[in-house]
């Protein structure tokens, strides 16, 4: 007889597959909006049921108009990477075994996979072997998660015990952040009650620059965290960790890095200069649905003391059966998804020379996508294409804005606006495993035809 769950989830094997098979040559952004996706799904809550069967055919027919081509080859709009085969179809057993992966005595095979998962990263990685990794959402809550660690560091450094007493009469804990840091450290930093940084200058590439660290660190003192960069969102250059690591522990400071992508270089012979020091840092935050193309949602934070992340996140409770080293210890939720098991498989699935080719590849097509910008009348490529980042005008504000919207209209790939350095600029970002040198010709096809009088 069969089994309530094999029609619908047949239903849902098909309709993926379908989707997928449609990136290779589908137009990238979707062909309906928001407003019209609310009136499609909307109306009232129907008062009968309806066959689960049913209801899988009906979402995947009326979603298809609003879904966005975002694992396309073509897709370079934000750093958002595709899905690996493993790590998809992992995600998809995640979903079906249904795991609460809080605690290890609950779910000992998912946290098992994820402890593992953390090992290959840190060694993946460079990172200090033994450092505590949790599995968060995305690299704004692993970077939220370092950052309340460091809070808690810094404040019993100077006799303060946040957890304990608050923030209310603390002392005032300076965060030190590049001019070009990601917007989201700001976000994090008000969520934890920090309030705004103290910006330090950057060079023409977005590095933060260890004069003006040094002298911003010789003007203060008390509770210090400095918050660096691996992976600037438009040049994809990273911090000199080297230089400034070592200087702002002069100072006492914790040390964290945002490394939502850029961190990912450290897996590549070819690349990993960019991130030569990265690992004398206190804590990190990544994304695995960025560089490592998991599906979302997957973040990674890494804290070299696990005792001040359990200290800053862990949550207690005479009901909880709790151990060492639970997920719970290194993360701000309790209940979750393993979101950590597509991360074991797709590492699993590429091992390291997999991940190594995953890497320069990505760097490949940026270089190629570079070479080919130059060549087009009135392009001017901004940056120095170190990792996955291109960043181009074309002519003034004006000519560059009217490309940028001849680009979308065009739907071949997805090439998204910004500023930079003052001005408007189109930025491309790698980030998919799949782009090919078909997708990197027809994107550049693209932009000559939106060049075009």
């Amino acid at each position: 007889m069969p089994n309530r769950y094999d029609a619908p989830l047949t239903r849902a094997a098909a309709h993926a597959l379908s989707w997928l098979h449609s990136l290779p040559t589908r137009q990238v952004p979707a062909s309906a909006g928001p407003d019209e996706m609310v009136d499609l799904f909307g109306g009232p809550l129907p008062d009968e049921p309806t066959d689960a069967s049913a209801v899988v055919d009906l979402l995947a027919a009326q979603a298809e108009p609003g879904l966005v081509a975002t694992g396309s080859g073509r897709f370079f709009g934000f750093v958002i990477g595709g899905a690996l085969p493993a790590a998809l179809a992992a995600d998809w057993l995640v979903s079906a075994w249904d795991q609460n992966s809080g605690l290890r005595a609950i779910a000992p095979a998912t946290t098992a996979l994820e402890e593992v998962a953390g090992r290959w990263l840190l060694d993946l990685l460079g990172l200090p072997a033994g450092s505590a990794v949790g599995f968060t959402t995305g690299a704004t809550m692993a970077n939220f998660s370092g950052l309340a660690a460091a809070r808690r560091h810094v404040l019993l450094q100077h006799g303060w015990d946040v957890e304990r007493d608050g923030l209310f009469g603390a002392p005032r804990v300076r965060v030190l952040v590049g001019a070009e840091r990601h917007d989201t450290v700001d976000l994090e930093l008000r969520y934890l009650g920090l309030g705004r940084p103290e910006v330090v200058a950057a060079d023409a590439q977005g590095r933060v620059r260890s004069d003006a660290l040094a002298d911003a660190l010789a003007a203060g003192d008390g509770p210090t965290v400095v918050v660096l960069q691996a992976g600037n969102i438009h040049s994809g250059d990273s911090d000199p960790f080297g230089d400034v690591v070592p200087l702002a522990k002069e100072h006492g400071a914790w040390v964290h890095v945002d490394g939502a992508f850029g961190l990912w270089a450290a897996a590549s012979r070819r690349l990993r200069h960019l991130t030569a020091g990265v690992e004398l840092a206190d804590s990190w935050g990544t994304d695995a649905h960025k560089t490592l193309n998991v599906p979302y949602d997957c973040g990674v934070a890494v804290f070299r003391d696990a005792q001040a992340a359990k200290g800053a996140l862990s949550v207690h409770g005479d009901y909880l059966i709790q151990g060492a080293g639970d997920p719970v210890d290194a993360v701000p939720e309790l209940s979750r998804r393993a979101r950590g098991v597509p991360t074991w498989a797709a590492l699993r699935s590429l091992g390291r020379q997999g991940v190594e080719a995953l890497v320069d590849g990505l760097h490949d097509n940026a270089l190629a996508l570079a070479a080919g910008l130059t060549e087009l009348p009135g392009v001017d490529v901004l940056n120095d294409v170190v990792f996955t980042q291109v960043t181009f005008t074309v002519g003034d504000e004006a000519r560059t804005a009217e490309v940028g919207e001849r680009l979308h209209r065009d739907g071949t790939a997805w090439i998204t606006g910004s500023r930079w350095r003052g001005r408007p600029v189109l930025r491309i970002s790698v980030s998919n495993a799949g782009t090919d040198a078909d997708d990197v010709t027809a994107t550049l096809d693209a932009v000559r035809r939106a060049l075009a009088p």
